[in-house]
């Protein structure tokens, strides 16, 4: 039996059909994966299904321990508060019976208190608690630890049996064939050392490494390995990714903004190397285990450092770093402390030890 807060008990026998609600970004739903995971381990027979936000919500279905997604179409028919009445409604006739919110807002548990589902669980964030049959307490203490902890911690709290910090994405089988149809346009060849570079971040330019120097690294790289160099991206990128190609004297594949999520997923499991900023792309490099180079200036690797066995994080520990702040009001010295030398020589570590080949 679960050992909870409140005088209500979730009892496993009686929790057959279970609602998640997954959080926003790629990198903040890889991180809370274990937490899934913790679910199915302790509803082993239940059938889980996540709520999820449209950019995100392939990720969810790589998860094996997923059974259904729920697509939450805003923006689209789900805005507004028309919008949540109706997805309520939707999410009533599937009768769940408990919903485990990852994600924090008071949104989250006001569209599963009209759900009508019975228990409901999560922090007890945003003055949600009385929304919550079975709340968490959200200690200073645990925002500071990693975010695969924070999230643990919540399940861990309502008496969940937790299954580790591995990370449990699997691809389906069309994912491999969409990528190297895409390489194929490039003409990129299976025996090519490939390199992924992802040069921009949301939240600011206080994430984001000059474009200069990315390009530096990929043109010793690419004449060091004959390596081929895509450039990763949402839309929003597409400055970036321009910027780095501008100051590369080698050409490159740019397909920011013009990729799916499955398509990027493929494509990154394709990848011999992939550099990046602290990014959702970093953190799904890191999950499929490709050998990686994260790179940390305004931002705490302490509490969201990526997920694999081949990561390498390259991070300034200065003053005033990190400072969490989307624009730096002084120097910039984290980012600017960082040369072009240290990411170099921690791609050459991972190319040539062998951890760079798929």
């Amino acid at each position: 039996m679960l050992k909870v807060r409140k005088s209500k008990k979730l009892v496993p026998e009686r929790v057959d059909n279970i609602l998640v609600r997954g959080t926003n970004w790629i990198g903040d739903v890889i991180m809370s994966l274990p937490a899934v995971s913790s679910v199915r381990r302790t509803f082993p027979h239940a059938r889980i299904t996540v709520l999820a936000k449209p950019w995100v919500a392939q990720l969810y279905r790589t998860c094996p321990d997923v059974d259904n997604v729920i697509v939450f179409q805003s923006p689209g028919i789900h805005d507004g508060i028309g919008g949540k009445i109706r997805l309520a409604a939707q999410l009533r006739k599937e009768k769940f019976d408990l919903a485990v919110l990852l994600q924090n807002a008071i949104e989250a548990a006001i569209i599963a208190w009209l759900a009508r589902i019975p228990l409901r669980a999560g922090y007890n964030s945003d003055c949600r608690g009385l929304l919550l049959t079975h709340s968490v307490k959200r200690t200073r203490a645990i925002r500071k630890i990693h975010q695969t902890g924070y999230y643990l911690e919540m399940v861990e709290a309502l008496g969940f049996e937790t299954s580790g910090r591995d990370i449990n994405i699997v691809p389906g089988n069309d994912y491999s064939p969409a990528a190297k149809k895409i390489l194929t346009e490039y003409n990129i060849k299976e025996e090519d050392t490939l390199i992924g570079i992802a040069p921009g971040a949301s939240y600011g330019p206080a994430k984001i490494w000059f474009p200069e120097r990315f390009a530096t690294v990929a043109d010793r790289l690419a004449d060091e390995f004959s390596a081929r160099i895509i450039l990763f991206g949402s839309a929003g990128d597409r400055e970036k990714t321009d910027m780095v190609q501008r100051h590369s004297e080698n050409p490159m594949i740019n397909l920011a903004g013009e990729t799916t999520l499955k398509e990027v997923i493929g494509l990154i499991s394709e990848c011999n190397l992939f550099i990046s900023n602290d990014s959702g792309l970093m953190h799904l490099a890191g999950a499929l285990n490709i050998p990686l180079i994260a790179i940390f200036g305004s931002t705490n690797p302490t509490t969201t450092s990526p997920a694999g066995r081949k990561s390498i994080v390259i991070y300034k520990n200065v003053s005033c770093s990190p400072c969490l702040k989307e624009v730096c009001p002084t120097d910039f010295r984290c980012m600017n402390l960082i040369q072009a030398d240290d990411v170099y020589d921690a791609a050459r570590i991972l190319l040539k030890s062998g951890r760079g080949s798929n």
